[in-house]
């Protein structure tokens, strides 16, 4: 496998409707958190790299073409380096409505970890909370003036690290053309997707994995 997109911008800056706008531009399938959800087997190579081991590509993104979002953003300098012929698309939002965001559903998620009666959703939000939370974090996700600080210390170093003309720093709320013109494609003719609020990732998306009310 070869990744041909790199998306180093941390999970609610728009991630998954980047996922779905470059299936549609033909660059599927992507990896995002959603796919280690859904597919038990994607689990295993993040729970290596949780635990400070060697992560290895082959099977933490089998046959996808790009990746977005967590874990894979967690590992970006790695993906960076190693695929150094990708295409790099960092989505950004506002620091504090990106914070907001977080509190409402990845918190959420990873605080779930231990109270589910599905032993793969105790380890898959485990995964989450040891590479985002402890991670990229160190345990202080909560803490608004410590996690945007992060955030944009995060923004800062891809930007210095990634040469311009292979990086796109992108906010979703822009639509098709920047991407596609970054990307060489034409615009679809639809409107670009726009998924995954936070209540849709509630009500939605995490609905089996949250605590319930």
């Amino acid at each position: 496998m070869t990744l041909e997109i790199i998306g180093p911008g941390f999970g609610r800056t728009g991630t998954n409707s980047l996922k779905v706008a470059l299936e549609h531009l033909g660059f599927g399938p992507v990896h995002h958190m959603f796919e280690v959800r859904d597919n038990p087997h994607l689990l295993p190579p993040w729970e290596d790299y949780a635990r400070g081991r060697a992560i290895d590509w082959e099977k933490a993104f089998p046959d996808y073409r790009a990746q977005v979002d967590w874990p894979g953003a967690a590992c970006w300098r790695e993906l960076v380096r190693d695929f150094p012929n990708a295409w790099v698309i960092l989505t950004v939002r506002d620091p504090d409505d990106w914070f907001d965001s977080v509190q409402a559903t990845i918190v959420r998620h990873i605080s779930s970890r231990g109270t589910h009666s599905d032993p793969y959703l105790n380890a898959l939000t485990e995964m989450a909370n040891s590479v985002v939370n402890e991670g990229v974090f160190g345990g202080r996700i909560t803490d608004r003036a410590h996690a945007t600080r992060v955030f944009l210390d995060h923004i800062d170093a891809v930007k210095a690290e990634v040469e311009p003309g292979r990086l796109l720093v992108y906010n979703v709320v822009e639509g098709w053309e920047p991407l596609c013109a970054f990307l060489g494609c034409a615009v679809p003719a639809i409107t670009f997707p726009k998924l995954n609020s936070s209540k849709q990732f509630i009500e939605e998306e995490w609905a089996k994995s949250l605590p319930q009310a």
